[in-house]
């Protein structure tokens, strides 16, 4: 009986312990994806443009001509206005460069590839917070239940209110950062899919009709 009343005090004190660590990384959890958020946002802005379709045959035409002429720099400014991200402005240029190098196919499908796990990397930072922030709240509502409880238990009302309010004030958080960070990572997702397709039509569309397969 002894040592089972020792390991649960271990375990209450291993918990309370954790308070500290758990409201700190709730606090930064919150401010990475309201910062995230606000990229997100901006990101949003800039491509709040119509026509997409339009601009991207346009744009790949131009850059067609412009490379037909052995001119890659005029090939890289018509692709610049698609791209929707740094990543897809690199992109766009290493398509553009590989057109005159040797294995060209390898180094188009090797530029694409890279394209896709850049914003995969990306995605996974949203969708870590999808899962760690409300694991984050279901933690710090738990561990001040204890000393919740104990206050009860001792009619001390100041206890009890202390960290119920502190248990449901991180609960809100952690509720917060899952759900603003699954609406990013889910409109994310549709975006930059969008853009490797876009990236898959210009690849297509840069060499000239009777150059391809």
């Amino acid at each position: 009986m002894i040592a089972v009343t020792g390991i649960e005090e271990l375990l209450f004190e291993l918990a309370n312990a954790l308070r500290i660590p758990v409201f700190t990384a709730a606090i930064a959890a919150l401010a990475f994806v309201l910062f995230d958020l606000g990229a997100f946002v901006v990101e949003l802005t800039r491509r709040r443009r119509h026509d997409r379709r339009e601009r991207v045959e346009e744009a790949t035409a131009s850059a067609r001509q412009a490379l037909a002429a052995d001119d890659a720099p005029a090939a890289q400014r018509a692709l610049m206005p698609l791209a929707s991200s740094a990543q897809m402005a690199d992109t766009l240029v290493n398509l553009v460069t590989a057109h005159d190098q040797p294995g060209i196919d390898d180094r188009r499908a090797k530029a694409l590839a890279d394209f896709d796990l850049t914003s995969l990397r990306k995605l996974e930072r949203s969708r870590m917070l999808v899962r760690f922030g409300p694991a984050l709240g279901l933690m710090g509502t738990l561990i001040p239940l204890s000393p919740a409880l104990e206050g009860l238990a001792e009619g001390n009302v100041a206890q009890l209110s202390e960290n119920l309010r502190a248990a449901f004030s991180v609960t809100v958080i952690g509720l917060l950062i899952g759900a603003v960070a699954f609406s990013i990572s889910l409109v994310r997702d549709r975006l930059y899919a969008q853009d490797l397709s876009d990236l898959e039509y210009v690849v297509a569309g840069l060499d000239p009709p009777e150059a391809r397969p």
